[in-house]
């Protein structure tokens, strides 16, 4: 069968056939004196006139009719497209988080961009930390990095095996976000929304900001029966209490109504508190009745084994991570985490005998104690 042509299409097609049918003039009137031949001139300048505009007409409709059905068919493809990708998408996430996932579906996350994934820049302290660490390079087959643009991606996929390309319509996290500027924000809060639609998921996770070195499986020293849990900057010793101060780089949360509902909660929360942070939102809601009435289960962790530049761990015998927190600036964190990594290598290489008793401590932080002071200095 041939293909219509675009008057066809529009129902406006008049076959050859037809147009044979179609009467030259009409029957002239008799003439009867000179006056009959002018009448009947203006009789056949007027039916040319109608069969011009009848034309025109016909032209106009099949014109506007191949529009119509054009447009139709391109906007079809388009939103087939964009809903094919979309799906792309989320098939292509959902086989990551499957690949890395424990048996009790529980993976790590961590976030990078191409600031941060640089050569000999955090993410390559990051992925050291797992292989030094103690009992701690098994996690690695479980860790899923979340790249925030194509330079962090392919820098991630010569390293690691798995990787997922967070595409964010109208943002570039490419460089590095200067602390509590519009990007940063924006940053933080799409982290925060990802981790919402990973529970939505069913699944746990620990998600670890990049700049946290793990020097020792944490997993022992979760509590069993919380439903989020989360380090903080300073601990004042009673896990219970919403007066700790908590640091949104380091959370063990397990996947229930519960925290599905919460994380939804702290992410529109952010309308509440304008210009603010995830961190200082949590700081907020922590003591909304809310919470109480979801029934969610919250600890605070040790600085013991959690420990950070704010309040480092007192106990190398006992710590789990080290985070370059109370620090901004991506100079200062790199030369810091290599020291403390340093460090760290030195007590691993003690004796297993004497392993038990301290024999070090901490040389950090140096350029992070002062990189708030001379921040001020230069804004």
């Amino acid at each position: 069968m041939s293909k219509l042509s675009a008057d066809e299409a529009a129902g406006n097609y008049v076959s050859e056939n037809d147009m044979m049918k179609l009467p030259i003039s009409s029957s002239p009137s008799s003439p009867t004196s000179n006056g009959g031949k002018g009448s009947s001139g203006s009789s056949n300048r007027a039916l040319l006139v109608k069969r011009i505009l009848r034309a025109t007409l016909l032209f106009v409709a099949a014109t506007v009719g191949c529009f119509i059905i054009s447009g139709f068919l391109l906007g079809s493809y388009y939103d087939y497209d964009l809903s094919s990708q979309q799906t792309t998408l989320e098939y292509t996430l959902d086989t990551v988080l499957k690949n890395a996932s424990m048996k009790d579906k529980t993976i790590i996350l961590t976030t990078l961009n191409d600031a941060w994934a640089e050569p000999n820049s955090i993410f390559d302290l990051f992925l050291e930390s797992f292989e030094i660490g103690s009992n701690t390079k098994w996690l690695l087959k479980h860790l899923v990095v979340i790249c925030l643009d194509g330079k962090a991606y392919a820098r991630c996929l010569a390293s690691h095996p798995h990787c997922y390309q967070l595409y964010t319509q109208g943002a570039n996290f490419t460089s590095e976000a200067a602390f509590m500027s519009s990007e940063y924000l924006d940053m933080m809060w799409r982290r925060i929304r990802f981790l919402s639609s990973i529970l939505d998921r069913g699944y746990n996770f620990v998600f670890t900001d990049t700049d946290i070195m793990w020097l020792r499986d944490p997993f022992p020293q979760f509590y069993s029966n919380a439903d989020f849990q989360i380090a903080c900057d300073f601990f004042n010793g009673d896990s219970y209490s919403v007066n700790n101060f908590p640091n949104g780089g380091f959370t063990y949360v397990k996947s229930n109504n519960r925290t599905i509902k919460f994380y939804k909660f702290w992410y529109f929360s952010r309308k509440a508190y304008p210009k603010k942070h995830d961190q200082d939102v949590l700081n907020k809601i922590k003591f909304d009745r809310f919470l109480t009435q979801i029934g969610l289960k919250m600890r605070f962790l040790d600085t013991l084994y959690f420990g950070g530049f704010c309040q480092a761990s007192k106990d190398f015998n006992q710590v789990c991570t080290m985070h370059a927190n109370c620090c901004v600036g991506l100079e200062n964190k790199v030369n810091d985490l290599k020291i403390l990594l340093q460090v760290w290598r030195r007590y691993m290489s003690l004796p297993p005998n004497t392993t038990a008793t301290p024999q070090l401590s901490w040389t950090v932080p140096q350029n992070c104690s002062t990189s708030f002071q001379r921040l001020g200095k230069h804004s």
